[in-house]
C-alpha cells in the first residue's frame, strides 16, 4: 500500500543537502569509527510502509555499511500491492526514499526477481540476485549480514546460484510462524505467516536445502513491536518533510484499515524494525544483539503448509522471543531528529 512514485519524481527534486553512505554529515559530533558491519537489506517497499521506517533507520545508522538495497517481490495479487512488477515498484519506492534524502548513492538499489521461485533448483536470476553473490563472495574481514523483511527469492536465488555465500553470511529474518513451546498464534491468524506466503519454496531452499546461519524473528515477536499513533504523530510526523512523508504511509493503511471495519486503531506495527536493532545496535564489547533474547534451536524444516518439521542434526538457529523496543525505537526517533534538523539547516 505504500504510494509508488511516478516518474516525475526524477525531475521534480528535492530541495535537500546530499550525501553519500559512508557518511554521516548531520552527527554535529562525528562517529567514533567505521563501520563494523556490512549489510544488505532487502525488503518489499511497495507493500506494508514498516519497511520504509527501517530503510531510513539503516541508512542513518554509520555502525553499518549499507552494501546493497534489493527491492523484493510480493505475492501475487498482495492488498499492499498487487502488481504487477512489485520488485520495480519496490525499487521506485527506495529511490524516492534516497532522494527524499539527499542521499546519492543509488547505485547500491537492486532490482530483485518479480515472481517467486518455480522449484527449489532453480533460481529467479536478477539483479539483486547477482549483487548478493558478489558481495558475499567479496573479501572483507567484517561480517555481512543479509537482512530480509519480506520473502526470501533473492537470496534463495542467490545461495542456489553460488552455494558458497552460506558460509559467508548471517541471515536475519522477518518471518514465519510461531514456534511450539514459544509463542502461540494470534487471534485469526493466517495459517502460512505473510513473509513465508511470499514465496514457500524460496523459504524451504533458505530452511532446508542450505546450510545458511539464520536468525529468525517469527511472527509472535515482530508483532511486539507496536508503536502509538500518538508517537508517531509527535515524533515521526513532526520531524520534517521526511518524517511527515513516513506516517503519511502510515496514515494511509490505517485509514484504509477503518473503512474496512478494522479500526481505527492507535497502534501500529513496525515489525521489520528488529532489521536495524540486531545488527547496527549491537553492543560494543562481546558485540551481539545482547539487549534482545533468543533461543537456540535445531533448524526445522518447512513444510508446505508453512510449520515446522523438526530434522535431527540440524544446524543450530537463533529464534528471537523478545525483542527491546524501546533502544529500537528511541533510537530511530532521535536519528530521525537529528537528520531531518541538519537537513533543515542546509536545505
Amino acid at each position: 500500500m505504500t504510494q509508488v512514485p511516478g516518474p516525475e519524481f526524477r525531475t521534480q527534486g528535492f530541495d535537500v543537502p546530499t550525501w553519500r553512505l559512508g557518511a554521516a554529515p548531520w552527527q554535529a559530533i562525528p562517529s567514533h569509527g567505521p563501520a563494523r558491519q556490512r549489510v544488505i537489506l532487502d525488503n518489499d517497499f511497495s507493500g506494508d510502509p514498516d519497511d520504509l521506517y527501517q530503510l531510513v533507520h539503516h541508512l542513518l545508522s554509520p555502525n553499518v555499511d549499507v552494501r546493497a538495497v534489493i527491492g523484493s517481490h510480493l505475492r501475487e495479487g498482495d492488498p499492499f500491492d498487487p502488481g504487477p512488477d512489485t520488485a520495480r515498484n519496490a525499487v521506485a519506492v527506495a529511490e524516492y526514499v534516497f532522494a527524499q534524502m539527499g542521499l546519492a548513492s543509488t547505485e547500491c538499489i537492486h532490482e530483485g526477481a518479480n515472481a517467486p521461485l518455480v522449484d527449489r533448483s532453480t533460481p529467479q536470476h536478477s539483479a539483486a540476485a547477482q549483487a548478493i553473490v558478489d558481495e558475499a563472495m567479496r573479501d572483507d574481514e567484517r561480517p555481512l549480514f543479509f537482512l530480509a523483511g519480506g520473502g526470501l527469492t533473492d537470496l534463495a536465488s542467490a545461495y542456489l546460484i553460488e552455494p558458497r555465500i552460506a558460509e559467508r553470511m548471517t541471515v536475519v529474518w522477518i518471518g514465519g510462524l510461531e514456534h511450539e513451546g514459544l509463542a502461540s498464534p494470534p487471534p485469526d491468524a493466517m495459517p502460512i505467516e505473510y513473509n513465508l506466503l511470499i514465496d514457500l519454496v524460496a523459504g524451504q531452499v533458505v530452511f532446508n536445502d542450505s546450510d545458511l546461519t539464520i536468525w529468525q524473528v517469527p511472527r509472535d515477536v515482530y508483532r511486539q513491536c507496536l508503536v502509538s499513533d500518538a508517537e508517531l504523530r509527535l515524533r515521526v510526523a513532526a520531524t520534517g518533510p521526511l518524517g511527515r512523508y513516513l506516517y503519511d504511509e502510515i496514515a494511509l493503511v490505517m485509514t484504509r484499515a477503518a473503512e474496512q471495519g478494522r479500526g481505527p486503531a492507535e497502534t501500529y506495527a513496525l515489525g521489520d524494525s528488529p532489521l536495524v536493532l540486531l545488527t547496527a545496535l549491537q553492543s560494543l564489547f562481546e558485540a551481539d544483539s545482547s539487549s534482545s533474547k533468543h533461543v537456540v534451536r535445531p533448524t526445522p524444516a518447512l513444510a508446505d503448509d508453512g510449520t515446522y518439521v523438526e530434522v535431527p542434526d540440524a544446524r543450530d538457529m537463533r529464534v528471537y522471543t523478545w525483542v527491546d523496543v524501546r533502544l529500537m525505537f528511541e533510537d530511530f526517533y532521535l536519528k530521525l531528529d537529528e537528520f531531518s534538523r541538519w537537513q533543515a539547516a542546509g536545505s
